[in-house]
């Protein structure tokens, strides 16, 4: 963020105000690029931050001169979806109703320059495995094919690594993927799909593979956070993780923009350090005085993202782990909103 990190974050309001905010460097970014913003799949987890954050570059790119329209895509059902429909439209995003499966809503959609897909389906994808493979697999090779006159940023997931060592300082770029279960499968047929038509229809292609951006409604920390402060039991099988605050993520999906290519620009948005989930929530511990509850012991293996060629392009996180973790406790502490949506990152065996 381009303003000092504040002590704490009471509101959600303030909370919103500071997960959009721009960097510079995703400032810079938005003013080299041409053309209208297509967000589908705005209504998951970060899509509505990301879409308030290019609305701010953007603004803030063009100085009072030409706008530029960011439009979000999704199904935007039931009142949920209603209410945060409104919301974006307040915030100048245009919204528009669709489902992506659907051939002809998805041809009905207009033609934009630079394309962000956050469509996917991980939760429930146990017992719903070809749903699972329709939305992260089929999907992109629709989406593709509609947009083949775009730039397309896609996000993808770390998953798709499989267990590293945790002595290897986490999966890079070059790594080889071993996915485990078929929501980790189906997002390797995802990047594999957005790679044949980029390769054949020369579509500019970064893929964002990510593990885990955190916020203080939703994340690792905050699964782990309201389970010290709430006395239960932490498994500590899966011992490790990296997080990145959900901004600093966004921003540099933004800037993935400069280097779309094709064949598609890999990068890895993760935090810089690996971290010990025992050492996160024995600190969560002091912040809430409380005591954490451990079971299992640490594998030497977990999913890690190894995130240096993001902080060499983009620089490091602007929030630090230890203000995550101060701002996660005082979150959970004071009853803090909560999107009430687990994580699940425990998870070894590729179920979610």
């Amino acid at each position: 963020m381009t303003d000092p990190a504040p002590s704490s974050i009471t509101s959600v309001q303030q909370l919103e105000d500071i997960l959009s905010q721009p960097t510079n460097a995703a400032i810079d970014t938005l003013r080299r690029c041409s053309g209208d913003f297509l967000i589908l799949g705005v209504g998951g987890k970060m899509g509505p931050t990301l879409a308030r954050m290019i609305k701010r570059g953007l603004d803030a790119a063009a100085g009072g001169g030409k706008k530029t329209r960011v439009i979000g895509v999704s199904r935007f059902s039931g009142p949920t979806g209603k209410t945060l429909a409104a919301d974006l439209n307040a915030n100048q995003i245009e919204t528009i109703p669709c489902d992506l499966l659907s051939q002809p809503d998805l041809d009905k959609l207009p033609d934009c320059p630079n394309v962000v897909y956050m469509a996917g389906m991980k939760f429930g994808s146990t017992g719903q495995e070809a749903m699972t493979w329709a939305m992260n697999t089929f999907l992109p090779g629709m989406v593709a094919q509609k947009f083949k006159n775009s730039k397309i940023v896609a996000f993808s997931t770390g998953n798709i690594y499989g267990l590293a060592p945790i002595t290897h300082g986490g999966s890079t770029e070059a790594d080889t993927l071993s996915p485990i279960g078929d929501y980790a499968m189906s997002c390797l047929g995802r990047e594999r799909i957005f790679d044949h038509f980029s390769r054949t229809l020369k579509i500019p292609t970064a893929i964002i593979r990510l593990n885990y951006a955190t916020e203080l409604r939703y994340g690792v920390l905050v699964d782990l956070c309201r389970k010290v402060f709430e006395g239960k039991q932490i498994d500590l099988a899966m011992g490790n993780v990296n997080v990145i605050w959900q901004a600093d993520a966004n921003a540099m999906t933004i800037c993935s923009f400069d280097h779309a290519a094709s064949p598609p620009f890999l990068l890895n948005v993760a935090g810089p350090e690996i971290l010990s989930i025992r050492r996160v929530c024995e600190q969560f511990g002091q912040l809430l005085n409380k005591e954490p509850i451990f079971t299992g012991t640490e594998s030497p293996n977990a999913l890690l993202n190894n995130g240096q060629l993001g902080h060499r392009l983009f620089g490091y996180p602007r929030i630090s782990v230890q203000q995550l973790l101060r701002w996660t406790a005082d979150w959970v502490k004071s009853g803090g909103a909560s999107l009430g949506k687990p994580t699940h990152f425990e998870a070894r065996d590729g179920k979610f």
